[in-house]
């Protein structure tokens, strides 16, 4: 049996090393020289590959979209069935703060390499080349044609291209194509796990400030309904915000349109209102003879002080003493709910994943094979399915990888049975 796998990502060698094992004849078809180049950057090039996390149930909860889905999928192939396979593979790993799984060694190459290790000694050949058409005769797919030319047959096709998520290492939707082609439809592809660009200019200014203990709330000003709420840290820069919290709000803001998302912030999460004006009282009194910009610095990072000022509508050079007790409270309530308008996402060179992709209602959840044309699965970011992060994204390549993987044999077997 011949099987073609398009994409050596995690998905792809997964997959790959998992057919070849079950006695399939695989080759993998992978666009750029090198496999697994964004596998080689994730998690700023330490790798975070999957979340310790171990009923079915709570790796679901983490996923965004379409969750149910990948039931089958995480329940044949867990978190600990990739530990294994990684730490069989030379690979010793560590769990971190939130059950983050990494390489020991920090060093996302060393995972890439040892998938690259497993496709192979399975017995995966490893081919340069992009595909473009899927070929079928009788209702099946035969073989593939690629973009110089060659044809490739297969009993059996995996596509696990990626989205389009970080174009440079090769994810630039060529899945989406190749499945459209099949019949299916795809989910217009939008950026997730990403930064966000905001309204207000002083973002600029307070580039580079970093907020450990903030926590955030996203209102949509559509439904004007609150929609996401988290705490931990965020990252000011010149073009609005980044940073954990960030980017995992973003996940949540869909469709994005200009301005229909208010990012608001409470930078004193520990104290309520009255806490806070107690606390700002205690600190003029400190500071009984000095302006009020030069009153908060023990209050707020530095960088923030003169953008908190200008908002506050209190004259900067104002004495302390002579601040009302309104413009106290008012200055609580804006410390407490420190608005910014979201104006859109950032590109998908700044992704972390993709967000729609291949329609699930279209793909089987039990085998990841087609529900159109018999013989081409999926695996991967392909699909429309995305999560949080901490390792579930990876970990959605891993599990739908080995069952594309295992299915494809299973398929055949049967056929010819």
């Amino acid at each position: 049996m011949k099987v073609l796998v398009i994409g050596a990502g995690t998905a792809g060698l997964t997959a790959a090393g998992f057919a070849a094992r079950a006695g399939a004849e695989v080759t993998l078809l992978e666009r750029n020289e090198r496999a697994a180049m964004k596998l080689r950057i994730t998690g700023k090039g330490r790798c975070n590959v999957t979340n310790s996390t171990t009923a079915p149930e709570e790796l679901i909860a983490q996923v965004l979209t379409n969750g149910r889905f990948l039931y089958g999928a995480f329940n044949r192939f867990s978190p600990a069935d990739t530990m294994e396979l990684l730490e069989a593979q030379g690979v010793p790993l560590k769990i971190e703060r939130g059950r983050r799984v990494f390489p020991q060694s920090d060093n996302a190459h060393d995972v890439a390499e040892a998938l690259l290790r497993f496709a192979r000694q399975g017995g995966a050949k490893i081919e340069c080349g992009r595909a473009i058409e899927l070929l079928r005769e009788s209702g099946r797919i035969t073989a593939v044609r690629t973009e110089d030319g060659r044809t490739l047959p297969a009993n059996a096709v995996i596509i696990a291209t990626g989205g389009c998520s970080y174009p440079k290492t090769g994810s630039t939707g060529d899945g989406y194509a190749l499945a459209a082609q099949a019949g299916h439809i795809i989910v217009p592809p939008q950026p997730s796990l990403v930064p966000l660009e905001c309204h207000e200019g002083f973002c600029a200014t307070l580039a580079g400030l970093s907020l450990r203990n903030t926590a955030i709330r996203v209102w949509d000003n559509k439904s004007n309904r609150e929609i996401y709420r988290d705490f931990g840290e965020l990252l000011f820069t010149h073009f609005g915000l980044s940073g954990p919290v960030i980017l995992s709000a973003s996940a949540h803001m869909r469709p994005m349109q200009a301005e229909r998302y208010t990012i608001r912030l409470d930078l004193k999460p520990a104290l309520s209102l009255e806490q806070l004006d107690a606390r700002l009282l205690r600190d003029f009194g400190e500071n009984v003879n000095r302006n009020f910009i030069n009153a908060l610095n023990s209050l707020l990072p530095k960088s923030l002080v003169p953008v908190v000022v200008r908002l506050s509508g209190i004259s900067a050079g104002l004495r302390v003493n002579q601040v009302t007790r309104e413009q106290r409270r008012a200055l609580c309530e804006l410390l407490k709910c420190f608005s910014l308008r979201v104006t859109s996402f950032r590109p998908f060179e700044e992704a972390i994943v993709t967000a729609g992709g291949v329609h699930v209602a279209q793909v089987n959840p039990a085998t990841m094979e087609s529900r159109l044309l018999p013989g081409l699965f999926f695996a991967g970011e392909v699909l429309d399915v995305d999560a949080y992060t901490g390792g579930y994204n990876l970990q959605i390549a891993f599990s739908t990888g080995a069952l594309a993987g295992r299915s494809v044999t299973i398929r055949h077997a049967i056929e010819v049975a």
